[in-house]
């Protein structure tokens, strides 16, 4: 008999027992989000700092729901980033499903969105609601990077609750292992730009692997 787990019933000991992914600590394993980010120009900052400004406003008005941070934070930053020009395309609620072989068992889940170039995962984005914490979703990301079609690639995701940033790294050679960039916070002075920045870095990254 087939078992089928939700994603969101996902934790991190179930990943590590069943999959053996295990956190790199090693700084040099997730170095792309410090290293070689781009410049932004003087209008993508001023479009920043209207988001932040928007954000702010809206913890005045809770609750700060998933599709309202979705709305107001993440869409905002991915048409600013030109994620939805080619030759990117954004999917949003996109379901996978994650088979175990051996054990009959099916890990189903929808992503929150999905940002591809062909049918190449260029990042993956998990939303949450602003009084969540962004450990809430790491197991739930973690496990859908692990569904990645394209797994002798790295794959890359952020977890945000549009008050927070986290940047995370999977790979799944040899074994799968990931790591996590800084928490990045909106109300920190340019950690908003910063979270633009690692996304364009991470979007050449792939597309010069593609």
């Amino acid at each position: 008999m087939v078992q089928i787990i939700q994603a969101q019933d996902i934790d991190l000991r179930y990943l590590i027992e069943n999959h053996g992914l295990q956190l790199v600590e090693y700084n040099l394993f997730f170095s792309e989000w410090q290293e070689d980010l781009p410049d932004l120009s003087d209008s993508e900052k001023q479009q920043l700092d209207k988001v932040k400004a928007g954000y702010l406003n809206l913890l005045n008005y809770p609750p700060l729901l998933e599709d309202v941070v979705r709305m107001a934070v993440l869409d905002p930053i991915l048409f600013i980033g030109d994620f939805y020009l080619a030759p990117f395309y954004v999917k949003s609620e996109q379901s996978i499903d994650i088979v175990e072989e051996d054990d009959g068992v099916i890990i189903r889940g929808r992503i929150d969105t999905l940002v591809l170039k062909n049918q190449l995962w260029v990042m993956v984005i998990e939303s949450k609601r602003a009084s969540y914490s962004i450990e809430a979703g790491l197991a739930q990301m973690l496990a859908y990077m692990l569904g990645n079609p394209n797994p002798e690639k790295p794959s890359y995701g952020m977890i945000t609750s549009g008050g927070t940033f986290i940047f995370v790294k999977c790979v799944q050679e040899d074994y799968p292992k990931y790591a996590t960039s800084n928490l990045l916070a909106t109300r920190n002075p340019g950690d908003l730009y910063s979270v633009l920045k690692i996304l364009k870095r991470l979007s050449q990254i792939v597309i010069k692997d593609c």
